[in-house]
């Protein structure tokens, strides 16, 4: 089986923004023991993105980037600097200290840089980065978390209710059933009905469903397949979460559809009546959008 998506980062950075404090709390307890959390947080995309820039490291994209403040009381803020690797990279811990010291040097604060490993080689490790001449030297090391140790631990991420467990193991899951569609179809539908069963809200259910549904992606062969039983077992539960927001999407696209071809054929000057015929559109729709037209083309 063909890999479909091969770039992880985007459903990372999508379920670390809706979850960060259950980020820090599965994969940093000892990090996230130490933040006042009372005091919320902030994503500063727009000031890492500067930092980047500034750098002139090109496509060399970072992460995320959280501002937080320390249960110390002080008014010191934290700035946390994440990485989702996906690919191993030679110069990985280098990338890392050049984030480091740009993100000090603009902000002066506390910088913590966060490394997680999605890729498949158990043998890398990045070192720490090192750089030594006649006696000046410096030494840069970050906390690294490899997902690739979980498949150790899958017990472990079976008994959690943490967003990230579901997300480890649909990443993990997902390199397995590379060359395997049944088995990804199979693990695709295990991974969802969790959601149900470790009694998530609605929301959560749909946020980390994208997550699945995006990692796990199936040939066009299964997707029907797999539909048909999640909403089978929707209907068991009397809960069609998942498939009733597809089919409010679908119809919201044939809506579309119907109104752009509706448009065309108003641009011609053919009868409404006709129009409405053809497209299944009132005739008092058909007369907004010609209104709207008109303004448009005014």
């Amino acid at each position: 089986m063909t890999e479909v998506r091969d770039e992880f980062d985007s459903p990372w950075k999508d379920i670390l923004e809706a979850y960060f404090q259950d980020f820090l709390q599965f994969f940093f307890p000892q990090i996230h023991a130490e933040v006042d959390w009372n005091r919320g947080y902030e994503f500063l995309d727009t000031e890492l993105q500067q930092v980047v820039r500034d750098a002139e490291l090109g496509k060399r994209l970072a992460d995320k980037l959280v501002k937080v403040w320390k249960l110390n009381g002080e008014e010191t803020w934290v700035l946390i600097h994440i990485e989702i690797q996906s690919q191993e990279e030679s110069n990985f811990s280098e990338r890392m200290f050049v984030y480091y010291y740009r993100l000090r040097d603009r902000y002066d604060r506390p910088v913590v840089s966060l490394a997680i490993l999605g890729d498949e080689r158990e043998t890398w490790r990045p070192q720490p980065w090192r750089d030594e001449l006649w006696g000046c030297c410096v030494q840069f090391e970050f906390p690294i978390i490899k997902l690739l140790d979980y498949e150790r631990r899958w017990e472990q991420l079976e008994a959690s209710r943490n967003p990230f467990a579901i997300a480890v193991m649909a990443h993990l899951k997902t390199k397995e059933t590379r060359n395997n569609a049944s088995a990804r179809k199979e693990w695709k539908f295990r991974l969802t009905k969790r959601l149900y069963e470790q009694g998530y809200s609605r929301e959560d259910i749909l946020n980390l469903f994208r997550f699945i549904d995006w990692m796990l992606e199936l040939p066009t062969g299964l997707k029907q397949a797999f539909r048909d039983e999640l909403e089978q077992y929707e209907r068991e539960r009397q809960m069609p979460y998942v498939t009733s927001i597809e089919e409010m999407g679908i119809e919201k696209g044939r809506e579309e559809e119907r109104q752009e071809i509706a448009l065309n054929l108003l641009r011609k000057q053919i009868p409404l009546e006709t129009i409405a015929e053809v497209t299944g559109l009132t005739i008092e729709h058909l007369q907004q959008l010609q209104v709207q037209s008109e303004e448009e083309n005014s």
